[in-house]
């Protein structure tokens, strides 16, 4: 039974109601404390049971691995060592011919050049008859100056020619007459005298007469302007109507036989390898094809300024080959034998040149050698090498003496 003020019951009531409450949380938040830090422990309980199995099996797989190896020194654990050695490409070269090639550039041009110009007293070209490219021979007319006052001055001559020739038999009779009859005493023998020394007189008139027409003939052929012998023309600075005399120059150039050359200039050292007969082979400029030829001349003197001399490649006529055009040679100097190795095999250092040879026990071993001519198919060794060893070809650089590798034999 309640007794008192009724607002304190009610905040008694109240509290009590509080407390349940509060001390009900207190036992939830304490239970999910508990329940989580269980749940950890079983997380942590199951990883420690992994990890304990793994170190197990590792365990167990050592000491297989172990039982193999030494039921089997050879097996796969030999197997993998040698999977893990490096692999290197090697090479047997033997021994081959290499050839010395010299290679320069220079420019075309005729090798006999045949400049042509006014041998006479020149006048007014003509006739042209001929035009660059044209095959001329010997003597050929190439143009033609006019000759008209020359042609008058001939005829004149060759008149004085045939009055000279009909004096000569004229004297020539009268004294083959005096002698019939000097017998018989009517002419007397000073006369017989006069008429031998008047005949006489008139031959020699007769071959003065003749010799100015021959002159004169002379003249004239020479206004005629002449191939001097048979080849290619390649130029022509002459036009009909023009004034040409001994003055004017070169009018015509030809090439004699139509024969080309081309004149490298080579270094001092190349020229010391070369000789006249030597074969080369020539590329023009701006074409793929290829012209056989030989040297011909070598120069006898070395430019001072840039230490270079002239070879001169003589070739045969060909459309292709122009005078003043450009070209590319490549000389054959010679052939040596000797052990060919890519540029990639050969090694350089303060020691030298050197090479690595894979011996019978498949290590590497430096080999020192001596290098000759470098071509396009590689580097000659003149001492060194046999040519029956194992060459690496490449990776050289990256093995060490005595380092144990896995050769692989490259495919010629």
């Amino acid at each position: 039974m309640y007794s008192g003020d009724p607002r304190r019951g009610r905040n008694e009531t109240r509290m009590n109601y509080e407390a349940k409450m509060f001390g009900r949380q207190d036992r939830l938040e304490f239970s999910g404390d508990e329940g989580t830090r269980k749940s950890r422990r079983w997380i942590w309980i199951t990883l420690g049971v992994i990890v304990a199995a793994g170190v197990l099996a590792f365990f167990l797989m050592g000491r297989s691995g172990g039982a193999e190896k030494a039921a089997s020194p050879t097996g796969a654990a030999g197997k993998d060592g040698r999977s893990q050695l490096p692999t290197v490409t090697v090479i047997s070269p033997g021994r081959s011919t290499v050839a010395t090639i010299i290679t320069g550039t220079g420019t075309l041009a005729a090798r006999r050049e045949m400049p042509v110009g006014v041998a006479g007293e020149g006048g007014m070209v003509t006739r042209v008859l001929v035009e660059p490219g044209s095959w001329v021979s010997a003597g050929q007319v190439l143009a033609t100056v006019d000759r008209s006052v020359q042609s008058q001055t001939a005829e004149s001559l060759a008149a004085s020619v045939r009055v000279a020739e009909a004096d000569a038999r004229l004297a020539q009779s009268e004294l083959e007459r005096a002698q019939k009859l000097v017998s018989g005493g009517f002419i007397s023998k000073a006369d017989i005298d006069r008429k031998t020394a008047t005949r006489d007189q008139a031959n020699a008139r007769v071959r003065v007469a003749r010799a100015q027409f021959a002159e004169t003939a002379a003249r004239n052929r020479r206004l005629d302007i002449r191939a001097p012998a048979a080849g290619l023309v390649l130029t022509r600075g002459v036009e009909p109507g023009q004034i040409v005399s001994s003055g004017s120059g070169v009018l015509f150039r030809l090439a004699m036989g139509g024969q080309m050359e081309l004149r490298t200039q080579l270094a001092e050292s190349d020229l010391q390898k070369i000789h006249a007969g030597v074969q080369a082979e020539v590329t023009p400029t701006g074409s793929a094809k290829v012209f056989k030829g030989e040297v011909w001349q070598v120069s006898p003197v070395i430019d001072p300024q840039n230490r270079q001399g002239i070879a001169r490649v003589a070739l045969s006529y060909d459309p292709a080959l122009r005078p003043g055009g450009f070209a590319s040679a490549r000389i054959t100097a010679g052939a040596v034998t000797a052990v060919m190795l890519p540029q990639s095999a050969v090694q350089s250092d303060n020691g030298g040149n050197y090479v690595y040879v894979i011996d019978a026990k498949d290590q590497a071993v430096r080999v020192p050698v001596k290098t000759g001519e470098v071509t396009e198919t590689g580097v000659a060794i003149t001492s060194g090498l046999t040519g029956n060893e194992r060459v690496v070809a490449t990776a050289g650089a990256f093995l060490t003496p005595g380092q144990k590798v896995k050769p692989q034999l490259q495919a010629k």
